[in-house]
């Protein structure tokens, strides 16, 4: 096998690095060396960190040789130095400093020690953690799924199949239903899922007794029944049933026959009328092959022309250092601004949790009396009873994602990407919940108070908070136009749009479109 010297390896290496960056290929055939040899130098040369043309693993991927020769080479540099060492090498100041604090933390020997406790510690929380849960459920639904199935048992045997609601009953038969129901839900069971087993609403249960506790009869059959001057009399309804089923108009709807009786210069009643009838007398129902008309709900849609108007807030997975543990970032944001609102991290997610950083959010703002509008997806802590109540009695407007549609909360999913993304996230995860709430207070400071936001024209969330961005725009402006009057051959248009982002909406709609399909329907 040849062996090079140092000075030719150093030759052929320079042509095959950058600035140069000329094909494995070509040089071994000019330098009469083997494509091996040179794959094998540049393997070395990525290896140390040297930027190589082609696929190159990423900062954290080096080896820890690599990483040790990162730390100690930029131990003598200034700040100003390590951030040209850095963008020299592809790494981040963050990286290297992480790089740093990983030689400072001691021996490889304490470290495992350190990952079995760790491991143990989180075997130990699962298993604790799962039995409990288990044994809440079992509990739970075997109690529940006994009662109904006694009260299913019950109503069977006595009423047979459920009859239609609305119907009269007996005061004997609605005590004989309250009892039943009672001794369901002291069992075990939940009230609706009861009362949807009885065929009726809470509601009804509710208002079949008195505020003593007392049974109330049905008063019904004692109403008085009033008759209203304009209503139609049962000839008129039997025209109209006899007009439907003629020849002539039976299969048309009271659409097409209204008008053309008003063409004969007749009249019996009007549209709605004839529907109503038909209803009825049950005649109106679904013909023909065209299928019946669909309700599609549409996505809930808020504008907010400045800040506290609308929020939206999700809760994501802050990883930990131990594969499998994790923790739970609670987060509140301005649409109109973007700022961060307020945000908390805790182990577990929880509608109470929810309530309390809410009304913390609001204290913060100084919102209280006029609370903006609440937007979130349907997780189980965004639509739990305690955090309804409780913004129900603040006058919170709630608004929650479609069923199913993943991008009906943008802001939010947004703005975690940016979170998770930044430079600073460590990609080994966190070592203790105290590490996650000190990381996320430096990210808030740095997020809002100097991050520049593609989505309101680079300026900082907090400045478009306090309305300081208008005036921070003109001055970009002005210094814009002082350049183009200073050499205008460098701008063959106007200058870059520097104006205050407007209004910002929540699910916007397509006001064009929709009027378009209108006209073309």
């Amino acid at each position: 096998m040849p062996r090079y010297s140092e000075e030719r390896k150093a030759a052929v290496l320079k042509k095959l690095l950058p600035p140069e960056s000329r094909s494995v290929a070509s040089v071994a055939t000019e330098e009469g060396i083997a494509n091996a040899t040179l794959y094998g130098w540049l393997k070395a040369c990525r290896q140390q960190g040297v930027p190589v043309p082609g696929k190159r693993k990423t900062g954290d991927e080096w080896t820890a040789d690599a990483k040790l020769a990162v730390v100690i080479e930029t131990a003598p540099l200034s700040a100003t130095e390590l951030g040209a060492y850095c963008r020299e090498k592809g790494l981040y100041p963050e990286q290297v400093q992480r790089w740093k604090e990983a030689c400072l933390q001691g021996a490889g020997q304490q470290e495992a020690q350190e990952k079995a406790a760790r491991q143990q510690r989180k075997k130990d929380r699962q298993t604790i953690k799962t039995l409990q849960s288990e044994l809440q459920k079992k509990e739970h639904v075997l109690a529940e799924t006994t009662s109904l199935l006694v009260l299913s048992k019950k109503l069977e045997a006595l009423y047979g199949s459920p009859g239609q609601r609305g119907r009269l009953t007996s005061l004997n038969e609605r005590t004989r239903l309250l009892k039943d129901f009672d001794e369901a839900v002291a069992s075990g069971a939940a009230r609706y899922k009861a009362a949807e087993l009885m065929g009726l609403s809470q509601r009804t249960l509710k208002r079949w007794r008195y505020a003593s506790g007392q049974v109330a009869p049905d008063r019904r059959p004692q109403a008085e029944r009033v008759t209203q001057p304009h209503q139609l009399t049962q000839a008129e309804e039997t025209a109209m049933l006899t007009l439907c089923s003629e020849p002539e108009y039976q299969s048309l709807p009271p659409s097409q026959i209204v008008p053309r009786l008003a063409d004969q210069g007749r009249y019996l009643a009007s549209e709605s009328s004839f529907y109503r009838v038909l209803k009825k007398h049950r005649q109106l129902n679904h013909r023909g092959r065209m299928a019946p008309v669909r309700q599609v709900t549409q996505p809930t849609s808020f504008t907010a022309s400045e800040p506290n108007q609308v929020w939206s807030w999700d809760i994501s997975y802050c990883p930990s250092a131990v594969r499998g543990e994790h923790w739970y970032l609670y987060l509140i944001l301005d649409v109109y601004s973007r700022k961060i609102i307020a945000w908390e991290v805790h182990d577990n997610e929880s509608g109470e949790l929810a309530k309390r950083l809410m009304e913390r959010a609001l204290l913060r703002e100084r919102c209280w009396h006029t609370p903006p509008i609440l937007h979130s997806d349907n997780g189980a802590p965004m639509t739990s009873y305690t955090l309804r109540a409780r913004l129900a009695e603040l006058g919170m407007l709630m608004s929650h994602s479609r069923p199913r549609v993943s991008n009906d909360n943008p802001y939010s999913e947004a703005l975690f990407r940016t979170v998770k993304y930044c430079p600073a996230w460590p990609t080994k995860g966190f070592t203790s919940l105290g590490a996650v709430r000190q990381w996320m207070l430096t990210f808030e400071h740095a997020y809002n108070e100097r991050h520049l936001h593609s989505g309101i024209n680079f300026v900082t969330p907090a400045d478009r908070h306090q309305g300081k961005d208008k005036q921070r725009l003109l001055d970009r402006r002005a210094v814009y136009e002082r350049a183009k009057r200073q050499n205008p051959g460098r701008w063959s248009g106007d200058i870059r749009c520097w104006e205050a982002t407007g209004s910002v909406s929540l699910n916007p709609g397509r006001p064009q479109e929709i009027e378009g399909n209108k006209e073309a329907a």
